[in-house]
């Protein structure tokens, strides 16, 4: 006999379909759901720093590293090339000016000294002899001169005696012309005789000042090269301490090699090389600011070297107050620069939030502390600590600072404690 089966209503097909449809609807609802909404991220508090919005003083600064150095180095060249002899003091030592430092020598040098010598000592005799010469000219002159004197006098006698008589025809015309003649020729002589002497005399002046002039060149020559003969021995332009000295005995030196410098210890300057990326923000006059032993001291821009080298420039700062006791030369000092005056301003801390974000957006956190969601905000000034809001926050907001690395494309955080 036949039995009727129930059929099944829910088969293993029929499941399986309708899980099927019911996976795609979840699907659909899913994507519409994201995709339409926001995408939300659990995120543990611990692992995130969040940080108030306060106003407060706002400089902008940028820190600079520098180095310590003299406030004035004074380099030691060697005026003459020469072989070192001697050295009277070591590398460190501290100068007073004009102390010798070491001596050269420079054979050459030193012969052309003694030839010059030679030369001013021949000049000056060959000068002495030329004045005696002139001397004794102007005494024969003189002699000559008085002897036609006396012989114009004498003709000028006998010429006006003659006269006479002639007139009183006493003696004839012959004597009388003779006497005449004598006399007129006498005249001639004496002009003659003055003239030559004068010639003379403005030739021997000449001869005089051309001579005087050669010696006097001559001794200004001797006096240069005995200087540079005295520019052997090196001595110190300035007090101050002696470093760098590079000379040993028996070394030979080039003209112009450095041998060394002088430290002016009078006080410090500090070299300070800055990214070129502010030099046009740079100039004298600005300050900065550094700690030593616990104590804060400031500094100034005295001079902005502009020449730019691995992309860094350098500037040179001194101390505008009281100067560290403890610093010296070649220590290392780290400097906050001002590129501003202090302001009153809205202060945002700075934090890893920037690399994701450009300062273009952040999160902020809500006023019941479980979200934080994003808001759009305008930076203006940094400084090594905090950024100056211009907009999208206001003091007492809290925001997360940390690293959005792992959740810059959420929408919001469900912050869990």
């Amino acid at each position: 006999m036949d039995r009727v089966i129930a059929k099944k209503k829910w088969s293993t097909k029929r499941l399986l379909t309708i899980a099927g449809i019911a996976g795609i609807v979840a699907l659909i609802a899913g994507s519409i759901y994201f995709t339409s909404g926001k995408s939300r991220l659990n995120v543990d508090t611990e692992r995130i720093t969040i940080s108030e919005i306060k106003t407060g003083s706002f400089q902008e600064f940028i820190p600079v590293n520098g180095v310590v150095l003299p406030i004035s180095t004074i380099y030691l060249d060697a005026m003459e090339g020469g072989r070192v002899e001697e050295k009277y003091v070591e590398d460190g030592a501290m100068m007073k000016k004009d102390q010798p430092i070491l001596r050269l020598s420079n054979t050459d040098l030193e012969l052309q000294l003694a030839n010059q010598e030679t030369q001013v000592f021949n000049v000056l005799t060959q000068m002495q002899i030329s004045k005696n010469n002139a001397e004794q000219n102007s005494i024969n002159r003189q002699n000559q001169d008085a002897e036609v004197d006396n012989a114009l006098k004498e003709a000028e006698r006998v010429y006006n005696l003659n006269k006479k008589l002639f007139d009183q025809k006493v003696i004839g015309a012959q004597e009388f012309q003779s006497s005449k003649n004598l006399y007129d020729y006498q005249l001639r002589r004496k002009k003659l005789t003055e003239q030559i002497m004068k010639t003379d005399a403005v030739s021997m002046k000449q001869q005089v000042d051309q001579a005087g002039e050669s010696y006097q060149q001559m001794k200004r020559t001797l006096t240069l090269m005995r200087k540079k003969v005295g520019d052997l021995i090196v001595r110190a332009p300035v007090d101050g301490q002696l470093t760098s000295l590079d000379a040993e005995i028996g070394e030979s030196k080039n003209k112009g090699q450095r041998l060394g410098q002088i430290d002016v210890m009078s006080g410090f300057k500090v070299r300070v090389d800055i990214d070129e990326h502010y030099i046009s923000r740079i100039f004298t006059g600005l300050v900065g600011n550094c700690d030593v032993a616990g104590k804060n001291y400031q500094l100034k821009i005295k001079k902005v070297y502009t020449q730019v080298l691995n992309g860094r420039f350098q500037v040179d700062m001194e101390f505008t107050g009281a100067v560290p006791e403890s610093i010296r030369r070649g220590q290392t000092l780290q400097i906050r620069l001002a590129l501003s005056d202090e302001t009153k301003a809205l202060l945002l801390p700075k934090g890893g939030f920037y690399q994701q974000t450009g300062g273009n957006w952040i999160f902020k956190v809500s006023e019941n502390g479980k979200t934080a969601y994003k808001v759009d905000i305008q930076l203006g000034r940094q400084n090594p600590d905090y950024y100056e809001i211009v907009q999208g926050l206001k003091p007492g907001d809290k925001i997360v600072t940390s690293s959005y690395e792992t959740y810059g494309a959420m929408q919001e955080l469900i912050l869990k404690k």
